[in-house]
């Protein structure tokens, strides 16, 4: 079971700009044809990927097999930040879920699909990880140990 429940490091960065393009047209997609039910299928995707990386999730799995091959030669980048960032996505999708399902919070779910929506968006297009950046200022104060990302450490 341990095996399964990995994430890939190094991670291709083509790979990982796709999926956040999914991400940010199915969250615009969700914002303009107010679609809830697309709310917690993006959580599931983040889930997949966090949990088990590129192996079970459909955006990942086109991304992977599809599209990034087609983009030419990979590009490794470290892979502990882009697994925080999913999780981030992750905690943002199931309270927008919650938020709509639970509370009503209509206006709160669309609060935190816009946010995630630009974070998908700086990815896709000019490959600005916001939870990357997060994840590195957590390193640099200490709150993530420099085992986790060996990679991520020699770059400081």
């Amino acid at each position: 079971m341990r095996n399964i429940l990995t994430f890939p490091n190094p991670v291709n960065d083509k790979a990982a700009r796709t999926v956040a393009a999914c991400v940010a047209v199915t969250g615009i997609a969700a914002l303009t044809t107010s679609r809830a039910w697309l709310v917690p299928v993006l959580a599931v995707g983040f889930l997949l990927r966090t949990a088990f990386g590129a192996r079970f999730d459909p955006f990942a799995l086109l991304a992977t097999r599809v599209v990034a091959p087609r983009l030419g030669a990979p590009r490794p980048v470290p892979g502990p930040p882009k697994r925080f960032a999913q999780a981030i996505g992750l905690t943002m999708t199931l309270a927008a879920t919650v938020a709509i399902y639970a509370g009503g919070a209509v206006t709160v779910a669309q609060i935190l699909l816009g946010a995630l929506v630009v974070a998908a968006t700086l990815e896709s297009v000019f490959g600005f990880c916001v939870g990357c950046a997060l994840f590195s200022l957590l390193m640099r104060a200490g709150l993530i140990p420099a085992p986790v990302c060996e990679a991520c450490a020699r770059v400081r």
